[in-house]
């Protein structure tokens, strides 16, 4: 995953990576939301999800101590990261402001 990721993040549209595990309640909470956005900003931006379980390195590398956490990318730089679930509509006004 280590260097498909670094592709992944190399791009002109924002892609928000979504870190989380399948036992982390609030994890569950954000599905949903992070689905509403992507079906609202279609095209605009990219929403990954990555298993901390699976991919611990990763999760390392990135310092993700709590579940969910999501880190907004452009570029290759990390534009935005918070830990918890944020509702629709605050998640696409960040994601708007970075654009």
């Amino acid at each position: 995953m280590n260097s498909n990721f670094s592709r992944i993040i190399d791009s002109e549209t924002p892609v928000l990576i979504d870190f989380f595990a399948d036992w982390c309640g609030p994890c569950k909470m954000l599905a949903p939301i992070l689905k509403e956005v992507k079906d609202e900003l279609k095209d605009e931006i990219k929403i990954i999800k990555i298993d901390v379980d699976k991919n611990q390195q990763l999760a390392s590398q990135y310092q993700v101590r709590g579940v969910p956490t999501m880190i907004l990318f452009k570029n290759k730089q990390q534009l935005w990261r918070q830990s918890g679930v944020l509702q629709k509509q605050d998640l696409i006004n960040i994601i708007n402001q970075h654009k």
